[in-house]
């Protein structure tokens, strides 16, 4: 595996015969009525387009859904971007192989970033969602799988320990915006901040590659969040003998109902108090972060100053927008009036 070249460094041209994830695979028929596989292949540097022609439907049952395969084939280039062309594959077991190279990973200290959140968290002051904060931070199994789960399947922070960096984010972002806008309740938009994506946990497997769980498909993570709360806010009330605060029960769930900002993002809700608009945005901005400096990153034409079309953007990013020179007066407004 020390040899093997990634992702983000294969070329049009080159021969290739090593191990991949796969990510997605379908079955498709060409114009002359043959078989052919379609696939995207993965490791921890990003994906690739991967065709096999005159496949079999013995081979495609063959490859697994979410597993390794060895590949052997070579790089093209169509339509300005790398494509796999298969001649051959055969599945792969995850104990031969190191699932470091294929599972991309935070750069940040997962176990800092989660003492950074507690330490935000700790400035909730209200009773009810203080206690709800602990409920889920004592839940250990839900933390160790908050710690390793990626924040989303290809968007952004799509890596082990994306969901806590993406919440570590959007909390400091909270910080920040709390001062400005004074009549935003802060207790609220922190907890709100902490638990919008919680249900990711369960939406999202992270092993051997990252897939949607049958719940997930089947509840999504909008409807797991919610329905957690719901039950650590009984649990708070069993243990202290006294009913959770209704309101701020619900106004924490239409947070976490109305984060996506639109219907047609799968928000059951849309934001109705100025929480849940400052949640939404701050959402969106940390993910649209992400995803610009990844798609920059990514880039293989280092020469180019765009990137190829960013579907999920919609645009061609300019890639040379922080290298504007700093040059200039030390003080612009020297002498200026008041």
């Amino acid at each position: 595996m020390g040899n093997r070249r990634f992702i983000n460094e294969l070329a049009s041209g080159q021969a290739v015969d090593q191990v991949f994830l796969v990510r997605q695979k379908d079955l498709r028929t060409t114009s002359k009525g043959g078989l052919y596989i379609a696939c995207v292949l993965a490791d921890r540097t990003g994906t690739i387009p991967g065709r096999m022609w005159q496949a079999t439907e013995a081979i495609y049952r063959g490859i697994p859904d979410s597993g390794l395969v060895q590949v052997h084939g070579r790089v093209e280039s169509y339509k300005g971007q790398p494509q796999l062309v298969i001649d051959g594959l055969r599945p792969v077991a995850a104990e031969s192989v190191d699932l470091a190279d294929f599972m991309p990973h935070t750069e940040g200290d997962i176990e800092q970033m989660w003492s950074e959140l507690l330490e935000i968290l700790r400035a909730v002051k209200n009773r009810h969602l203080r206690m709800l904060i602990k409920k889920f931070v004592e839940d250990r199994e839900l933390v160790a799988a908050f710690k390793k789960s990626p924040a989303a399947m290809e968007m952004h922070q799509a890596y082990i320990g994306g969901l806590l960096e993406h919440t570590l984010c959007m909390a400091k972002l909270a910080q920040n915006i709390l001062p400005l806008y004074p009549n935003l309740n802060a207790d609220l938009l922190l907890t709100g901040v902490f638990l919008h994506d919680i249900g990711k946990t369960a939406e999202l497997s992270p092993e051997p590659g990252f897939a949607y769980t049958d719940r997930g498909q089947l509840v999504g993570h909008i409807t797991i969040g919610a329905t957690w709360v719901q039950q650590k806010a009984d649990a708070v009330a069993a243990e202290t003998g006294e009913p959770f605060a209704q309101q701020t029960l619900d106004l924490l769930v239409h947070l976490i109902l109305s984060h996506h900002g639109a219907y047609e993002f799968g928000s059951p809700r849309l934001p109705m108090i100025p929480e849940a608009a400052a949640l939404h945005y701050l959402d969106n901005l940390d993910a649209k972060m992400h995803m610009f400096a990844q798609r920059i990153a990514a880039d293989p034409d280092d020469e180019a100053s765009f990137t190829a079309y960013q579907r999920q953007l919609e645009v061609r990013i300019y890639k040379n927008s922080g290298t504007l020179d700093g040059d200039g007066p030390a003080d612009l407004f020297a002498g200026e009036q008041s």
